[in-house]
């Protein structure tokens, strides 16, 4: 299944970059530099999970990969925008990610907040689109999904929690709240997307939500094991980061072992929602064991 799960997710990536390609192309005159910074954001890397998570669970349903795909691109926008921000001086303050210079380092600083807002911009706008979706009331299921997903509510009031947060000791339930904000929204609005896209009942809907909701939590614990024993070669990003910068991690708070242990009971949850989608649903289980073993 691994072997079968690298193969979709190398398929997926391909799909993504061309839905990519065609809906961020080259632009002449004076705005070209920012869409070059919005490209080079996008189209640098990246393990595509988010896309790939809406990709397998639109086919669930059966629905049109290109749907899917624009589905897929537009979250990669979302996500390389809140990259871009975070990595700024003001946030994180990171000169690298994915293995190369970051936005503002590649630039500057003002082109790279332009750009992330760009990118977040265009990924509304992509969905809100009959391209996306014949039924308008499935664009506006996504537009809505991913407004809560990524606003002050979610994504982006996590970052604020994040920052509030450094060098604060936090209870272990705080941090997960502040995880389940900062990343785990998104990652949870890419399993419902695909639900959303199939016109799926509320039941399954929900099923898809609450593996995402796992996979996100056990995502982010695996990232923050990358951050405290990985190395700068293999994650793409400056590594031990997160503990000089007195980041609330659930490493900082139980320690290497026992968050390893939470993230593996956390994708051992995640692959017991899907249990009803039987084996159409193979490569999301395999996902969830994917995400806790990753070097990178």
């Amino acid at each position: 299944m691994q072997a079968s799960l690298s193969a979709a997710l190398s398929r997926v990536a391909g799909e993504v970059a061309a839905a990519l390609e065609d809906l961020l192309p080259p632009v002449e005159g004076a705005e070209g530099r920012l869409a070059e910074a919005m490209r080079y954001s996008t189209l640098g890397g990246g393990k595509r999970l988010r896309a790939f998570l809406a990709m397998e669970s639109a086919a669930l349903f059966s629905v049109d990969r290109r749907c899917a795909a624009r589905v897929g691109a537009a979250i990669e926008m979302l996500h390389a925008y809140s990259l871009v921000h975070d990595d700024l001086p003001a946030m994180d303050d990171d000169d690298l990610r994915r293995g190369r210079p970051s936005c503002h380092c590649a630039f500057d600083e003002a082109t790279a907040i332009l750009a992330g807002d760009a990118l977040q911009t265009r990924a509304f706008e992509i969905l809100a689109e009959p391209d996306t979706h014949s039924n308008p009331d499935a664009r506006c299921e996504l537009v809505v999904a991913l407004a809560h997903a990524a606003g002050a509510r979610g994504m982006v009031g996590g970052q604020m929690i994040d920052m509030l947060s450094e060098g604060q000791a936090l209870t272990a339930e705080q941090i997960t709240r502040l995880q389940a904000l900062k990343t785990g929204r998104l990652i949870q609005f890419s399993t419902e997307a695909g639900a959303i896209l199939g016109r799926a009942g509320m039941a399954q809907r929900h099923l898809l939500a609450a593996y995402g909701r796992d996979l996100g939590a056990a995502f982010q614990i695996a990232d923050d094991l990358l951050d405290a024993v990985g190395t700068t070669e293999e994650t793409g990003k400056t590594a031990g980061k997160d503990a000089a910068a007195g980041k609330a991690t659930l490493v900082a708070a139980l320690g290497v072992e026992r968050a390893r242990a939470q993230a593996e009971a956390l994708a051992d949850q995640a692959s017991a929602q899907l249990e009803s989608f039987g084996a159409k649903a193979d490569l999301l289980r395999a996902l969830a064991n994917y995400v806790v073993a990753r070097r990178s």
